[in-house]
């Protein structure tokens, strides 16, 4: 029952990984949550369905061996170099402050909380108690990423959690193999030396520092002077970072996360080179990643670990949760000026991930090797805190942050890129209906109209380097590209498909004529395919309507279009103001009650009225 060839446990691993997160994304739920329930799953939950002779359908331990732990180790460091890429320090100009006391001062509170509670809760020796605690300071990006997608915080919260996950890794794991070294040289009654100690942070600074800086250094100046062609330039970047990592690791033992995660710094504050493309890819390798990690993390966990779960294990999850997490936020936030809803969010997310249980299984084993007491629990003890708090914050951090008023679960609104006339006709339209609305252009006459016209507009190029920041992008989840210049609206598609995905994005086309822009290279065609910028501002510059029909069981779609002949259906407005933008890359198929907003030209209806008044339509908004 058990699998044999590795090949096939990758092939498992990736498709159960990956499936899990595209059915977290259709059901909107945490990934995380469903990553882990696929490992357990093919772990220990097959051996209680099957019996322990037929053993779990997957061992990691059985299968990859000794390679398992360095594996992990490295993947854990390249997610650590992407998550460094997208830590500006703008991002943090007025809260890095924050940041800096929730690495230093909250991870304190959180060592010594966890320590206490190992130690009295758990029954852990208190060696063993201070090692436990060191452990859990960590949250990491494997599990705060994830959440900050499902979420989408607004304000500073979101920023600070994600430079938090980031930094906290490499702090927690220097502190934990500090505390280690420490169990070590007295474990036998010998006296851990202060000079040491510190020796052993200062070598972790400076390696893990240095190298970082080395290598970031070494990629901007390859892509600044071309040095490598451009198919290279990701797979350089990766090995880099994996030689940062192993070089790192080899001169002073777990320096090598501090290392990807300072090269990953560096490269997102630089201006000498573009590496724009390296995030995108680093992004998208993150996914394989995570995919791979905690399906694997959720196998590692043995029927007798998942069993041993009771309620002292979830009494020391709820003191991290109600306890730790809470006086860490409050002491490193007292005397700033971060909003208490910002506070509250940090305060109500703090998962632990791979890290914890990767430096736990590596400590486990040697303190087994020392004979400490009680080191046969440690890895058990972790394991149950990542499932309790990855279920408890997973399930219930997005209505945390939905209740303080502060995250965009399911964005409805959206941004035109472009404000010409008739763009603020539909914009105007949409927002009448209640769907929040957001315009940016170049041109200030058009701005400057729709401000006086009651639209929120921001003045600027939306291709700027400040753009996506300055935007107000709040309740925004769609982007349609609508300026006369097809070069611009692809642009725009590709930059802003970044922010609210890909699928999130359209452009229409800005004349008849369509060449030199590759179709792969644009967001999805809004409207129809023969849809263009001239021919919209033609028709209603022109005498065309803008329709706004809400249809019926007496007024069906189909008699819509008997109607209206070959009306432009723009959007489809359903429940709740839930905004569906037509695309050519879906069939349209409106329902009853839902409201359609479209563009009716009079020289094309099918059945065209006699003189000045309508056919028995159902009462359409004015």
């Amino acid at each position: 029952m058990t699998i044999a060839s590795p090949l096939i446990a990758i092939a498992v691993i990736l498709g159960l990984g990956i499936g899990a997160q595209w059915v977290a994304w259709r059901l909107r739920l945490p990934s995380i949550l469903l990553m882990l329930a696929a490992g357990l799953a093919i772990g220990p939950i097959s051996v209680l369905v099957f019996g322990p002779d037929r053993g779990p359908v997957f061992d990691p331990d059985a299968l990859f061996g000794d390679l398992l732990l360095p594996l992990v180790s490295l993947s854990v460091g390249l997610i650590l170099y992407e998550g460094g890429l997208t830590l500006r320090f703008k991002e943090v100009s007025g809260v890095g402050v924050v940041v800096w006391r929730l690495v230093t001062l909250g991870a304190l509170v959180t060592w010594v909380v966890a320590s206490v509670g190992g130690y009295f809760v758990l029954g852990m020796g208190a060696r063993v108690a201070v090692l436990f605690g060191a452990i859990l300071v960590v949250t990491g990006p494997t599990v705060i990423g994830p959440l900050l997608r499902q979420m989408r915080p607004r304000g500073e919260g979101g920023a600070i959690l994600r430079w938090e996950g980031i930094v906290i890794d490499p702090i927690g794991a220097l502190l934990a193999v500090l505390v280690f070294e420490v169990i070590a040289a007295t474990h036998d009654g010998g006296d851990a030396a202060l000079g040491a100690i510190l020796k052993s942070v200062a070598l972790t600074v400076v390696v893990g520092g240095g190298l970082g800086v080395i290598a970031a250094v070494a990629l901007v100046e390859i892509l600044r002077r071309y040095w490598a062609p451009e198919y290279l330039q990701n797979p350089l970047s990766l090995l880099l970072a994996s030689l940062a990592f192993v070089a790192s690791n080899a001169v002073q033992h777990e320096s090598g996360l501090l290392a990807t995660t300072v090269m990953g710094m560096v490269l997102a504050n630089q201006t000498r080179a573009d590496v724009r493309h390296i995030i995108e890819f680093k992004e998208n390798l993150r996914v394989l990643l995570l995919a791979a990690l905690f399906v694997t993390l959720g196998a590692r966990v043995s029927a007798d670990d998942l069993g041993s779960i009771g309620w002292s294990s979830l009494a020391f999850a709820a003191i991290l949760i109600f306890v730790a997490r809470p006086l860490g936020v409050l002491t490193s936030t007292l005397g700033t000026s971060l909003a208490w809803e910002q506070r509250a969010l940090i305060a109500a997310v703090a998962p632990r991930g791979i890290v914890a249980a990767a430096i736990a299984s590596v400590f486990a084993i040697q303190l087994e090797g020392l004979g400490e007491a009680g080191a046969s629990t440690l890895a058990t003890h972790v394991f149950a805190v990542i499932l309790t708090t990855v279920a408890w914050y997973g399930l219930t951090a997005g209505r945390v942050a939905r209740r303080l008023g502060i995250a965009d679960h399911d964005p409805q609104g959206v941004l035109f890129i472009g404000a010409s006339p008739w763009v603020r006709h539909v914009a105007i339209t949409l927002q009448e209906r209640g769907v929040r609305v957001r315009v940016a252009d170049s041109n200030y006459s058009n701005v400057s109209a729709a401000r006086l016209q009651g639209l929120n507009a921001w003045y600027g190029n939306a291709l700027g380097e400040h753009a996506t920041q300055e935007i107000d992008m709040t309740g925004i989840g769609r982007v349609i590209a609508v300026t006369p210049n097809d070069e611009v609206n692809t642009l725009v598609a590709q930059r802003f498909g970044r922010l609210v995905g890909r699928e999130h994005v359209y452009q229409l086309a800005a004349g008849e004529a369509r060449r030199g822009v590759s179709r792969e290279l644009q967001g999805r065609r809004w409207v129809a395919d023969d849809a263009s910028f001239s021919s919209f501002a033609k028709v209603l510059g022109g005498g065309g309507l803008l329709k706004v029909t809400t249809l019926s069981d007496e007024f069906t779609y189909r008699q819509f279009r008997t109607l209206y002949g070959n009306a432009r259906v723009l959007f489809v407005l359903s429940g709740k103001n839930r905004v569906s933008v037509v695309s050519t890359d879906k069939t349209l198929a409106p329902e009853t009650g839902s409201t359609l907003i479209s563009i009716v030209d009079p020289d094309e209806l099918l059945m065209p009225w006699a003189g000045d008044e309508e056919p028995d339509t159902p009462r359409e908004a004015e």
